[in-house]
């Protein structure tokens, strides 16, 4: 399978976020609008809608929700102990740190929702979506735990206000309620989730800017070291301990080399933390993708089956 050309749509829309906002009058100002309605308003109804319009088999998928979990954690883990190794501690800025260590473990739902059907079909739509639905509630907590902490706000209050954990927690709520959204109602919420891929992906091209990482190098390779290298090994790792068959390995495989979350940086910015330097690994996190999705599924793919 051509991976490159695969994922060619995806990154051809952040591309022409990047080309709109640098030569045309939709600059800057105009695109951060446009993330606080996608981070707001369309990705919550398009992550409630795409839990709630299936049901969620939790027995069927309770192999990979666990190594999505375990995932996670490791990711957490190696992202929150980068300050305390010897030889990093005297080379990063705590605050940065804190700000910044989401980068390590979050993850572009926008990407992983519109690969999902292309690498391993409608049932890999399906698991992507529960696994989202699982993991952005705990990766949420682990961005918002550095960040209140280093700056003394509200944890709790954060996590309240946090809309995507909002919106999964209302859905998977709604969906183990047997609710089902009615038919009129239905076309309606699929273009608000269809926008909200589209002007993401758009958005997180408009916002790409490196400049603010000459001051945390180091800190930056650490944390996309453990997003985009490590991260896809320790999926495999999980795919052979949970004993995952090949749909689900190839998900869990994708779902570890995402691109990091493109709102990180606006959660970073909105809890008053440098989101120049933010946003700066998220534009270098999503250019590596290109690099990380075709070595999880074509290098390390192989070597589970």
């Amino acid at each position: 399978m051509n991976y490159a050309q695969l994922l060619f749509p995806d990154f051809s829309l952040i591309l022409c976020g990047y080309l709109i906002c640098r030569f045309t009058a939709l600059n800057r100002a105009v695109w951060g609008q446009v993330e606080v309605l996608v981070y707001y308003l369309l990705f919550p109804v398009l992550l409630f809608h795409s839990i709630v319009k299936s049901p969620l088999d939790f027995d069927a998928a309770s192999s990979l929700i666990g190594a999505g979990w375990a995932m996670g954690l490791s990711g957490i883990a190696l992202a929150y102990v980068l300050p305390h190794l010897p030889g990093l501690a005297t080379h990063i800025d705590r605050r940065d740190h804190a700000s910044s260590a989401q980068v390590a473990f979050r993850f572009n739902s926008f990407i992983g929702l519109a690969i999902a059907d292309r690498v391993a079909g409608p049932q890999g739509l399906s698991l992507i979506a529960v696994l989202i639905g699982v993991c952005v509630p705990l990766f949420n907590v682990a961005a918002v735990w550095p960040m209140a902490k280093q700056g003394n706000a509200g944890f709790l209050r954060e996590l309240v206000r946090n809309p995507l954990i909002i919106a999964t927690a209302s859905g998977l709520a709604a969906n183990l309620m047997g609710f089902v959204l009615p038919t009129w109602l239905e076309p309606t919420v699929s273009r608000l989730g269809a926008a909200s891929l589209a002007l993401g992906l758009m958005a997180a091209g408009a916002g790409m800017q490196l400049g603010a990482l000459a001051k945390g190098k180091a800190l930056a390779i650490a944390v996309l070291s453990i997003r985009h290298f490590l991260l896809p090994l320790v999926a495999l790792g999980m795919a052979y301990l949970f004993a995952l068959d090949t749909t689900q390995t190839t998900v869990l495989l994708a779902f570890s080399a995402l691109p990091t979350a493109s709102s990180c940086y606006v959660l970073a910015a909105r809890m008053g933390y440098d989101g120049a330097y933010v946003a700066g690994l998220v534009t270098l996190s999503t250019l590596l993708g290109v690099v990380s999705l075709p070595f999880a599924l074509g290098l390390l793919r192989p070597l589970a089956q």
